[in-house]
């Protein structure tokens, strides 16, 4: 796949897609962000006064920090990687890498954000917690968000695995988030937080096999 022109037109085809949507706005998105990571328990209950749209919120708010993301490992990886620096031994050129970081993380990213909504709302009964896709959409993306913060470090090869330890904060955010979103009884959140975990280690373990 390194090399193939195809890879290129996607990742910038998505990129290009993610800035031109109406739903997206910019400082929406950081106010957002912001908020989530630094009150979350005010921000979810502002979050779960909003209208629950799996489209809108994902496109206005999950693509953009996704991209950036891809984008960052796209820099890191094809420009600013030390040329002694090869992943794996597989080498490659650098644009070669950052093509396929680019894609991988976008693959991913859309993964962890439908996947993961998806199997907790379908499981969400099991828990004694009340079905609703959009807000399933609401708490998966925006628990995710440090995680995808954490992935701007990609831009420095060298440490962007750093950043996938800013996904943990995010177990605390769901945690905080489920009786918001989710109706989820106290005695009922920790069980239920085991769903994203699984569901994201699968996602994963799969993206490591295919990239």
């Amino acid at each position: 796949m390194f090399g193939d022109v195809n890879c290129l037109s996607f990742v910038f085809s998505v990129m290009l897609f993610s800035w031109n949507v109406r739903e997206i706005s910019i400082m929406n998105v950081v106010s957002r962000a912001k908020n989530i990571i630094m009150t979350p328990k005010t921000e979810w209950a502002v979050i779960a006064s909003e209208d629950a749209g799996t489209n809108t919120v994902f496109l206005g708010y999950a693509l953009p920090l996704i991209v950036l993301s891809a984008a960052a490992a796209f820099i890191g990886y094809g420009f600013l990687r030390s040329p002694q620096y090869l992943i794996g031994g597989l080498g490659g050129s650098p644009l070669d890498w950052g093509l396929h970081s680019a894609l991988m993380i976008i693959t991913r990213g859309i993964l962890e954000a439908w996947v993961t909504a998806l199997a907790m709302n379908a499981l969400a009964p099991n828990f004694r917690s009340e079905k609703n896709p959009g807000r399933a959409m609401q708490l998966v993306v925006y628990s995710l968000t440090p995680l995808w913060i954490g992935g701007l470090l990609m831009i420095f090869p060298r440490f962007g695995y750093i950043g996938l330890l800013f996904g943990l904060y995010g177990v605390y955010l769901m945690y905080l988030g489920l009786p918001h979103m989710m109706k989820t009884p106290a005695d009922k959140v920790v069980a239920f937080m085991m769903v994203p975990v699984i569901v994201l280690l699968v996602i994963y373990l799969a993206i490591a096999v295919v990239f």
